[in-house]
């Protein structure tokens, strides 16, 4: 069977796209899509990928909003003290999950973000 091999743009509504897309770029590091198509995208490093639908009342999801993200990263206490410096509110999950470590957090527009430090099987 065919597989696909990773997602390879994720697409949401927002307000004002260009100041979100600029928001993530600041304090995530993520490109915004590039001017031209000579100009790459975004590239973000290989690994673990969870891909799932989750119950309409999920409280993952803030309400109103359709859909979360989470974020793998490397060091996330480095990522959180970054983001409180910045002034941005990040809400830590002290346990330490067999799959890692979570914090999480909304953009300007009330998105779900949640960052991941991996461990055990996905690390």
């Amino acid at each position: 069977m065919e597989r696909v091999q990773g997602i390879g743009g994720l697409f949401f509504r927002a307000e004002d796209p260009g100041a979100l897309s600029r928001w993530y770029a600041e304090h995530l590091g993520i490109d915004p899509p590039p001017a031209s198509y000579d100009t790459s995208s975004w590239r973000q490093n290989g690994g673990a990928t969870v891909f799932s639908g989750l119950s309409a009342d999920s409280g993952h999801i803030p309400a109103g909003k359709s859909w979360a993200v989470t974020f793998r990263v490397a060091d996330l206490a480095a990522m959180v003290r970054q983001l409180e410096a910045a002034g941005i509110p990040v809400d830590r999950d002290d346990e330490a999950y067999p799959n890692g470590l979570f914090a999480s957090l909304l953009d300007p527009e009330g998105n779900s973000i949640q960052l991941w430090q991996p461990a055990g099987a996905d690390s």
